[in-house]
């Protein structure tokens, strides 16, 4: 089973407002990826999606959607925190897979991620998402790394981890997929 955690809960400092409520294309930004996501675990049973958000609105919207959401009331103190609350929500097996998708890549497809999973498999302990050279989000885990995971602190995501040999290397279908919205000027490229 992969486990889909969509990370909805960043501070915005270079933003500065909360991102994820900022509307974009007619939708809230989280809503681009959270809507994708949804539709993708709708259509394949191999895959869970569980919104891991310190935002109430962001919960609710999920919620509406018919998925999972569990409060990270620490995301303030790091990245490293909603990766804890989201894997405090998990039931994890051996075999079982942790796929991160971070909530500010609007143009992120289902297609993408949908490749990124099926790359998960006997042998697989890691694989992220690249363009040509260029290395991104989302990542995926296998659930032996759990506590390597959760040894991670303060603003600390799995990028240590995936610098290993052992990482598999999924293409995006074009480079925008893995464009990441941290600044109001990022909203118009």
């Amino acid at each position: 089973m992969k486990h889909i955690l969509f990370l909805a809960s960043g501070n915005s400092r270079r933003f500065g407002e909360n991102k994820l409520l900022h509307v974009l294309d007619g939708k809230p930004l989280y809503r681009h990826g959270l809507d994708m996501l949804a539709e993708l675990t709708r259509e394949r049973e191999d895959c869970t999606l569980t919104v891991v958000s310190r935002y109430a609105v962001v919960r609710a919207g999920a919620q509406a959607l018919g998925v999972r959401a569990v409060d990270s009331p620490e995301s303030e103190k790091g990245l490293s925190y909603t990766i804890r609350a989201g894997l405090d929500a998990l039931t994890l097996q051996d075999g079982d897979f942790i796929v991160f998708v971070v909530a500010d890549q609007p143009y992120l497809t289902a297609e993408t991620v949908a490749r990124l999973m099926d790359a998960a498999g006997p042998g697989v302990r890691m694989a992220r998402v690249v363009f040509g050279e260029r290395r991104g989000n989302p990542n995926l885990f296998c659930a032996a790394l759990v506590s390597d995971l959760r040894a991670l602190e303060g603003d600390e995501g799995g990028r240590e981890l995936l610098r290993g040999a052992d990482c598999v290397l999924v293409q995006a279908g074009s480079e925008r997929e893995l464009y990441d919205v941290d600044t109001v000027s990022d909203l118009n490229g």
